[in-house]
């Protein structure tokens, strides 16, 4: 079963995600904040990681730096508000495979994620 760290400050988008992909077969990982989502991301050595861009105690771009720098490969989709193209392009370039402008289509972050997950 293949694991998905869901890193998001608002616990109604973690609850929200986390029971559309449990639904999907997934096991899902929730944090709050960074220092969670790192913590969560070395004990359960997550598949793909969905992560909002602004959090408090360490930005999106932070995670997303700490989490390529450990494991390269591993597929992290950000998740933003609306008009921030230049953070947007930031994650682009480190890394990050996807971003969503909230608020998101549930079905089309779902769709990607099984994408991603399948190659």
């Amino acid at each position: 079963m293949k694991t998905i760290l869901i890193v998001d400050d608002q616990p109604g988008i973690r609850l929200l995600l986390e029971e559309v992909f449990r639904k999907e077969g997934y096991h899902t990982v929730l944090a709050s904040n960074g220092i969670e989502a790192l913590r969560q991301a070395d004990e359960t050595a997550p598949d793909a990681v969905l992560l909002d861009m602004k959090i408090p105690g360490m930005n999106g771009i932070e995670i997303l730096k700490r989490l390529k720098s450990q494991k390269p490969e591993l597929p992290i989709m950000m998740m933003t508000a609306y008009g921030e193209l230049d953070l947007i392009e930031e994650s682009v370039s480190l890394g990050a495979v996807r971003y969503f402008t909230k608020p998101f289509d549930i079905f089309e972050v779902r769709d990607e994620v099984n994408r991603v997950l399948e190659n």
